[in-house]
């Protein structure tokens, strides 16, 4: 069962990344949503996950410290690394913003296999438990595939590099799976990550996706596609809850 859902995880961020390349020609309006999607799983799963894991260990003002060390150690990585001399003498450097692509696919690839990992031990722990962790899961694996392609795409990547990447963050969850047989992670260092991951997930989705979306655009239809993208991951996250 529990190979099953990673196949179910991995064709709902396949499908979703497929979409996204499918309509990419309306890209400000993938990017509006996916920027609402990535700020709704920081708000509605990542942020309470990891309050719920560490709640008998670290106080939340802890927990929120780790968040804002998120943001912080993002924006350094963004502004300093990947966008040194982005704009210098005017000229956009491609190669620049094709590296804050890769960075922004990467992490949420890499949030992926902490899904499959979430979703592993919690079958280990039984049967009901995982089932719920994974539909929950499952209820924004198709925007993550969209997510990762809008970051390489909005950041001059080609198609067939946002391709690789889909693939990679498809496979992500299922490897997650994978690695529970080998080892263990304790709810409370799986928090501290979630923590970590809901600071990197609100930078991209607020100063990065957020202004480019509406970037040359009428505000109008991306604002409302951004309402979207959050509400449809409010309502994913809750009816995964019942």
């Amino acid at each position: 069962m529990i190979f099953l859902v990673g196949i179910a995880a991995f064709l709902s961020t396949l499908l979703g990344g497929l979409f996204a390349l499918k309509i990419k020609d309306k890209l400000h309006l993938i990017l509006g949503f996916s920027a609402g999607a990535i700020i709704g799983v920081s708000f509605f799963d990542l942020l309470p996950e990891a309050l719920k894991l560490t709640e008998h260990y670290f106080p939340i003002p802890f927990i929120t410290t780790i968040i804002a060390l998120g943001f912080m150690a993002y924006m350094v990585l963004d502004r300093t690394i990947f966008l040194h001399s982005h704009h210098e003498h005017g000229v956009d450097c491609e190669t620049c913003k094709n590296k804050r692509g890769i960075l922004g696919a990467g992490s949420l690839s890499f949030h992926s296999l902490l899904d499959g990992m979430a979703m592993g031990f919690a079958f280990h722990v039984s049967f009901t438990v995982g089932i719920i962790v994974a539909v929950a899961v499952l209820a924004h694996d198709f925007s993550d595939g969209i997510n990762t392609v809008t970051m390489i795409l909005k950041n001059k990547g080609k198609q067939e590099q946002a391709l690789r990447w889909l693939w990679v963050d498809a496979i992500a969850p299922v490897l997650g799976i994978s690695m529970t047989f080998l080892f263990s992670l304790s709810g409370p260092s799986l928090g501290i990550l979630l923590a970590l991951f809901c600071g990197f997930f609100l930078y991209m989705g607020a100063s990065d996706l957020l202004p480019e979306s509406h970037h040359s655009h009428p505000t109008y239809w991306t604002t409302l596609m951004t309402i979207l993208g959050m509400l449809v991951l409010y309502g994913a996250i809750q009816l995964a809850g019942v």
